[in-house]
């Protein structure tokens, strides 16, 4: 297995980000999957990896993850240029390579596979140690039983010595050894009774894991084989063009093929049948290290690509986004028809709109051409670990890579909402204190919610505080990430505008030397911070001084000690925000 890990070759994948968030994924890529050709777009990068598709999927900034089917350049088109005209030209550069479409599929499918693999691999230690818990607490009831007997058999033992003393000696005698007698008995059924259901109960146990193991083993086969059922319709369906139209010896795969289409096709299925074989013989080494050596789910993968299916059980859907001047000739829909038209006639795929096998993601403008099939049925964006949501998980994300947290960090977040912040920080860094505050019962109870259900209880602790008056020493907090409420997804009753000097202050306050402060603040807010920071080396004018008193009705501020690293604008989906990083340079 270390050898295929060390052989893996590259994949191109790409994924989605939201605006702004591109750099913070394209450093992620580099970081984490020692990503090779990283190219970054607006809404996207590419990059190549060798890296298993379960770490790809785990990456923190994409929104969706798609594997890379084509990349060309953008398709222009002249101002005389009529519709047909348009549709024959997308055509030619979408398919003038076949072999790009069966090479991507199969690749698709391999990577399904690994997918398939981790889900069906992961049940079996924890069931047998279940068993193994229920069975240690079988023998303790046990012992407990047991335990329970010898009492009653001392009190049985001072029952008949009462008996003897108040019947005599010689009748006393006799009934203790029939006592006796009957209380060994008895023992000895019981003993004998308790053997047989322990041996029932391990014949019962070891039944159940056999015919539990059993069960998963049939899952995994069924999965594995409706995908390599799947890899072997596209390799038949292939070989079922080519050879009628070798057969004939005339025409060709639809009436506006080429003989250089021909020869693409040929040499797509040829490369078909070595990746399908590579795929299959990849399957079966993984049913092997997760199932001890099960060799029986190699013959039913070959003999399924013996059989000749049809090529129209592939089945697909188009997902087209099309912007620039494209879409003056075409809209969404006939771009859709056009590439869906051309994978019925060249491949003889099956067009499903409600449940395909596979989704082609076509993303065409004046900067670039992209087609991708996704690799996963929900966006990466979605956090399994979070119960409610709040602020974007991606956007948490990246202000907490911008913190730069450190093993060992005290990190805090005053106005914590539902936990977002802290838990993306959480996931990402193990040694490190988080304590979350806010002022709100609601907002305090879904951080507990979330936190609960992310199991981070002993490391995220929740605290009723103000913002405008910390509960913390000075100088006692590594890194303060905070997203200030806009007012607008929901409610606060503090004014944000005539408070933040004091709130600003407060966390200054708290920093210590060399400390990291994070901000999330709406345009408006925004443009205040920047005001408010401009004024802290000079001298305030009558103007200024009138508007400082509109804005604050507390002490003034120092805000000296702050020095502004970046300002980066981020979307949250109907409105923009910008984060600020600013680092504590003196005390």
């Amino acid at each position: 297995m270390t050898e295929r890990r060390s052989e893996r070759r590259l994949v191109r994948y790409f994924c989605t980000a939201g605006n702004g968030m591109e750099h913070f994924l394209a450093d992620e890529v580099k970081r984490k999957l020692a990503a090779e050709d990283v190219c970054q777009m607006p809404g996207k990068v590419l990059f190549s990896s060798s890296v298993t598709i379960v770490r790809v999927s785990e990456l923190k900034a994409a929104e969706r993850l798609f594997l890379l089917l084509k990349q060309e350049s953008p398709v222009r088109l002249s101002g005389h240029t009529n519709a047909a005209k348009a549709a024959s030209v997308l055509q030619s550069r979408l398919f003038g390579d076949i072999n790009e479409w069966t090479s991507a599929v199969m690749t698709w499918s391999h990577l399904q596979g690994e997918l398939a693999g981790r889900r069906t691999t992961v049940n079996i230690p924890s069931t047998s140690l279940k068993r193994r818990r229920k069975k240690e607490e079988g023998r303790e009831s046990e012992e407990q039983r047991k335990e329970e007997e010898k009492c009653d058999e001392e009190l049985r033992k001072s029952t008949g010595e009462q008996r003897e003393e108040e019947s005599g000696v010689r009748r006393g005698e006799k009934m203790s050894r029939e006592t006796c007698r009957v209380e060994a008995r008895t023992l000895e059924k019981k003993r004998k009774r308790g053997d047989e259901e322990d041996a029932s109960s391990d014949k019962n146990v070891e039944k159940q894991r056999t015919s539990e193991i059993e069960i998963t083993r049939e899952d995994d086969k069924e999965e594995r084989r409706v995908i390599m059922e799947f890899a072997s319709y596209i390799q038949s369906g292939n070989k079922g063009m080519i050879s009628e139209t070798d057969l004939n010896g005339r025409g060709s795969v639809c009436d506006h093929t080429t003989p250089q289409l021909d020869h693409d096709v040929e040499s797509s299925s040829r490369n078909m049948d070595n990746m399908a074989e590579d795929c299959a013989v990849e399957n079966v080494e993984h049913v092997k290290t997760a199932r001890g050596g099960d060799k029986t789910l190699l013959q039913p993968s070959r003999n399924k690509q013996q059989q000749p299916p049809s090529s129209a059980l592939v089945s697909f859907r188009i997902n087209c986004k099309c912007t620039g001047s494209l879409s003056r000739y075409l809209s969404i829909q006939e771009v859709s028809k056009v590439i869906g038209t051309g994978l019925t006639r060249l491949l003889g795929w099956k067009a499903d709109l409600r449940n395909p096998q596979l989704e082609v993601n076509v993303y065409l403008s004046d900067d670039h051409c992209l087609l991708g099939i996704p690799l996963t049925r929900l966006p990466l964006a979605n956090r399994s670990y979070i119960k409610t949501t709040g602020l974007r998980s991606t956007v948490a994300w990246a202000m907490a890579s911008l913190a730069q947290i450190q093993p060992g960090f005290c990190v805090v977040d005053p106005m914590c909402g539902a936990g977002i912040i802290l838990i993306e920080a959480a996931q990402e860094h193990k040694d490190v204190c988080f304590m979350a505050m806010d002022n709100d019962d609601g907002q305090l109870q879904k951080a507990n919610e979330n936190i609960v259900f992310a199991e981070l209880g002993n490391r995220i602790h929740l605290l009723k505080a103000s913002s405008m008056v910390l509960p913390l020493p000075s100088a006692s907090v590594d890194a303060v990430v905070c997203d200030l409420p806009f007012g607008r997804k929901f409610g606060t009753k503090t004014n944000m505008a005539a408070n933040l000097p004091l709130i600003l202050t407060e966390m200054e306050r708290v920093l210590c030397f060399g400390g990291t402060l994070v901000l999330l603040l709406s345009p408006q807010l925004s443009c205040l911070l920047k005001k408010l920071l401009a004024q802290k080396g000079t001298e305030p004018t009558s103007n200024q001084e009138t508007e400082l008193t509109e804005l604050q009705h507390s002490p003034p501020h120092p805000l000296s000690s702050l020095k502004h690293q970046t300002t980066l604008r981020v979307s949250l989906g109907a409105i923009d925000g910008l984060i600020h990083k600013y680092i504590k340079t003196d005390t």
